[in-house]
């Protein structure tokens, strides 16, 4: 079993303060949901992990298995087995989807125990199927002319071949329609188990239809403020955020722009 474990973690863009101490822990094995208003630093959160140059962390600490997370550039964070699939994926040109997502394989694995070619393609054949990929995007330069909808579903065929211990998606479910949620939920479905653990960013219940989370967490003014089951994103559904911002004594505030 992985644990990382974010504590009292400030964060600021361009001098302003945007994520105020949150603490959070994760263990694989356990998929976490990470709800809240706009602006609250979501998605600042998920840049922060994983060493966006943009964020600064001021203080507080992120360990992965007690190893400092924040001392890793963002090649060995990968590495150690973080993994983010964007809201907005790059494009990059002359790179190829296979080559991409099998040298990020082979980067995680010992010198001399490469990935063969033939198994490499059985298991990309494979996740490709569960995800209802034609086989010619394979071939495609890396997101390059992607619909939004094949952008996610290859965040999550790089997430599944990958394999990583920890991955953070980060509104996954954006412009996706009905038949593309279910698809990109059953990619995330098929890697459920006791040696990987999952970070959802998301507004909507909808994407949580099809994924349970163990454990939903609501984020306001830059920190935690509430957390608790599958319940707890059925009542803010329901609800929306205005009971918690009694509840607490939270007063509405837009806390930074989140990127």
């Amino acid at each position: 079993m992985s644990t990382l474990v974010i504590q009292d973690l400030h964060v600021e863009i361009e001098g302003k303060e945007i994520l105020k101490g949150v603490n959070l822990t994760i263990k694989t094995g356990e998929i976490h949901a990470i709800m809240g208003p706009n602006g609250t630093g979501k998605s600042t959160l998920a840049s922060a992990i994983m060493g966006h140059p943009k964020y600064t962390v001021t203080s507080g600490s992120i360990t992965l298995d007690g190893e400092d997370v924040l001392e890793m550039e963002v090649d060995e964070r990968a590495r150690a087995g973080l993994f983010l699939g964007m809201q907005y994926p790059s494009e990059i040109s002359g790179v190829t989807n296979a080559d991409f997502m099998r040298s990020a394989m082979n980067a995680r694995r010992e010198e001399g125990n490469e990935i063969s070619l033939m198994k490499f393609i059985r298991e990309l054949d494979s996740k490709m199927e569960i995800l209802a990929m034609e086989e010619e995007m394979a071939q495609r330069y890396l997101n390059e002319g992607f619909s939004g909808g094949e952008k996610k579903r290859n965040e999550i065929l790089q997430m599944m071949m990958i394999k990583p211990s920890f991955a953070i998606l980060d509104e996954i479910d954006s412009g996706l329609d009905i038949d593309a949620l279910k698809v990109v939920a059953e990619g995330v479905n098929q890697m459920r188990g006791e040696e990987f653990g999952c970070l959802i960013i998301t507004h909507y219940q909808r994407l949580l239809n099809y994924i349970t989370p163990d454990y939903v967490h609501v984020m306001m003014q830059g920190r935690v403020v509430k957390s608790g089951g599958e319940e707890l994103s059925q009542k803010l559904e329901a609800e929306g955020y205005d009971w918690i911002k009694a509840e607490l004594g939270i007063e509405d505030e837009t806390v930074g722009q989140e990127a």
